[in-house]
């Protein structure tokens, strides 16, 4: 609930300066209100001309087109300050400023040989995701998959004890309880034991669980932290979250997925029922990607520079041979292109028996809910896993909205009914599929900093594929007949529907 009343404490200066100007058209303005109306009417006609030939995601071109067609003046402010990519230009600066990070010493071109032998259509898909994030594709030296927060939680706190030279944590929530004052203990004894110890947060996501004073307790303890892109009131970077999840210890070994740093991702104390998260570790070459992930944002908005050396020593590889493949990259708002969002299209055209996707949110635009049709309608089983038990009511209420067309298409719904899914994730043909921070909604694939691992022919997608099928079994299934059709509900939910991307 803060969260949203800090969203509102945003736009409402540009409201009430709407109101503002309401009144003074009723006034003092007055005999000139015919006049003032026309001119803002030629130009928010001007502003849709310029809104409708930008590319973009047309969900949410739709959206502002409505705002501002409505409220001339709040709309043309708010559509300024958030929603096109100039207002994201301070934090393009201060990537842009920072020093770049050496060149990446591993060599993709045995990886591409290998995969283009083996599925050239899945190589492009590669070639094109490096291309687009700067991340190359690695052979999988070892990957762990686990089903719930409450698994990985003892391997994390393990392998920090294990840390030699240095720590990089970076979540979008962190709060104080068991989860992180256990790892704090450690994080603590290694920076005094010289280990460089460096912790990112972002500030919106942990603006009601971790203050500025928890971050100055950290530097007392002789441990780095920073917070990303600090809340300000009319800032346009507002909605741009670091809603990244990692851990990297001494570029050996990674851990990501879903969970975040708060002890209901372990289920130490309940919110929203049981909550069913997933995450994974990497070992090998492939950590690299997350050390340099890690690296270019805290050379960025930490002021200072991660040392060049420990993106460059090559990263113990464990014994035996590779276990497919692997590419971890990260999404940015600040990009043309919405890497993860048009993954997941790419993906759902190459399937061609299964497509089954774990998601909190399910509000996907119009290109991505269009993949999700056609695939379902030339035959492919496509499946979806959402909560039964809603953290946010209305958000929950949208996703539903999305269910009639795409059980008509036949995609099956399965709602997970001991509590919450949190899980991200995606298994095509039981061959490819990702593990990450992706939701399929349109903050995640179109506005938030994300990191994703896209994996081919890894045992870890044999793992994701046993627990997928583990949760269905305590899903109800939606299905056209189950989920009430009526007037009233088919009106609200178009009405929620064009309001999805800002939620």
């Amino acid at each position: 609930m803060n969260k949203v009343l800090q969203r509102i404490c945003a736009v409402l200066p540009a409201v009430l300066l709407q109101i503002l100007w309401l009144f003074l058209l009723c006034t003092w303005l007055a005999p000139w209100a015919a006049a003032i109306d026309l001119a803002l009417s030629i130009l928010s006609f001007l502003f849709v001309l310029y809104l409708i030939t930008k590319q973009g995601e047309s969900t949410y071109q739709i959206l502002w087109l409505l705002v501002i067609f409505t409220f001339p003046l709040t709309g043309a402010i708010l559509y300024l300050l958030f929603g096109n990519k100039r207002a994201t230009k301070p934090l393009q600066r201060k990537l842009d400023r920072a020093e770049k990070l050496p060149p990446d010493p591993r060599d993709a071109a045995p990886v591409y040989a290998a995969l283009t032998g083996e599925n050239k259509r899945l190589a492009q898909t590669f070639r094109w995701l490096e291309d687009k994030t700067g991340q190359p594709p690695q052979a999988n030296r070892g990957a762990v998959y686990y089903p719930l927060g409450d698994e990985m939680f003892p391997h994390m706190l393990e392998e920090l004890r294990r840390a030699e030279r240095f720590i990089f944590v970076e979540y979008f929530i962190i709060d104080n309880g068991l989860m992180w004052d256990s790892m704090v203990e450690i994080l603590a004894e290694k920076a005094a034991q010289g280990v460089d110890v460096r912790v990112l947060y972002d500030d919106l996501g942990s603006i009601s669980t971790y203050t500025k004073r928890d971050g100055e307790k950290l530097r007392q303890k002789g441990i780095r932290c920073v917070s990303f892109n600090p809340l300000v009131v009319l800032q346009g970077t507002l909605n741009c979250r670091d809603h990244r999840k990692m851990l990297i210890i001494d570029g050996r070994v990674a851990f990501s997925g879903g969970v975040n740093l708060a002890d209901e991702y372990i289920n130490q104390v309940e919110k929203f029922g049981h909550w069913k998260d997933i995450g994974f570790q990497l070992t090998g070459e492939a950590v690299g990607s997350y050390t340099r992930m890690f690296a270019e944002f805290w050379n960025a908005f930490a002021g200072e520079r991660v040392p060049d050396a420990y993106l460059t020593a090559p990263a113990p590889t464990p014994a035996g041979p590779a276990d497919g493949y692997v590419l971890s990259y990260y999404d940015s708002p600040l990009r043309p292109d919405a890497a993860s969002n048009e993954l997941y299209i790419d993906l759902l055209s190459q399937a061609q028996d299964t497509a089954w996707f774990y998601t909190p949110y399910l509000m996907p635009g119009h290109a991505l809910l269009d993949a999700f049709i056609r695939a379902a309608r030339r035959g492919v089983d496509v499946r979806i896993i959402v909560p039964g038990v809603p953290d946010k009511k209305l958000v929950y209420r949208m996703t539903r909205s999305y269910y009639p067309v795409l059980l008509e298409a036949g995609v099956r719904i399965f709602e997970y009914t001991p509590g919450f899914v949190h899980a991200k994730a995606s298994l095509i043909d039981g061959q490819v599929g990702t593990v990450g921070t992706v939701n399929l909604d349109y903050r995640s694939l179109f506005l938030h900093f994300e990191n994703n691992s896209l994996f081919y022919r890894a045992s870890l997608l044999d793992d994701l594929g046993a627990d997928f099928l583990a949760t269905q079994e305590k899903c109800v299934e939606r299905t056209v007949e189950n989920i009430g059709r009526s007037f009233r509900k088919w009106l609200v939910d178009g009405i929620l529907r064009i309001f999805t991307p800002l939620c």
